[in-house]
């Protein structure tokens, strides 16, 4: 049975970052997949799929469902252990009931929780724009822009209620204050996660 953990934030929140610090931390137990870095990946393969997705990315808008849904469920069944944090999903409620109707087919999956990284816009904004600052020549992420980032935290807020609505009335959502240190968050997020497998 695989045990997963949809982690979920504004841009800049850092869910990227912890959940790749508490796979790092526990390889033999947990994998991490950011929705972002595959889709990213496939862009940087080159290929028709990633050409389209590049599309979407460059303007901070929503890759097709059937894609990101594809992407998922590959990684997945393909994960070497069996639990799973996969960051930047659902950003949508078509997503979200979409990903649902897909698990609640699935016997060999099991949403434990979703995971809420909570930080203001503000703080969102900060850490974006810093990072395309500090990002060096030719790494800099073509969604890192001021104009990008309003478009994406429009997309990320929007739905966020119903979002929000929908797990809490499943017992699944836990909110984690995401303006902490990286290592008070992490350590909280991990022993949410260590505690549930």
């Amino acid at each position: 049975m695989k045990k997963l953990f949809l982690i979920i934030g504004a841009p800049g929140s850092g869910k990227t970052t912890d959940a790749s610090i508490i796979a790092e931390k526990h390889p033999d137990r947990i994998v991490h997949y950011s929705t972002g870095d595959m889709l990213r990946e496939e862009v940087a393969s080159g290929s028709e799929l990633g050409k389209t997705i590049e599309s979407y990315i460059a303007k901070g808008a929503l890759v097709p469902l059937n894609i990101i849904i594809d992407t998922i469920v590959s990684a997945i069944k393909h994960a070497p252990v069996d639990t799973i944090l996969i960051d930047g999903y659902p950003r949508s409620e078509e997503q979200m009931t979409a990903f649902d109707e897909l698990v609640s087919k699935e016997d060999d999956i099991d949403l434990v929780s979703v995971i809420e990284v909570r930080v203001s816009e503000e703080v969102a904004r900060e850490r974006i724009l810093g990072r395309r600052a500090e990002a060096a020549p030719g790494e800099e992420r073509s969604d890192d822009s001021e104009e990008v980032f309003n478009d994406r935290m429009k997309i990320y807020t929007d739905p966020l209620g119903a979002i929000q609505r929908f797990y809490t009335d499943k017992g699944l959502l836990t909110i984690i204050n995401g303006e902490r240190t990286l290592d008070e968050v992490v350590d909280e997020m991990e022993k949410f996660v260590l505690s549930k497998i």
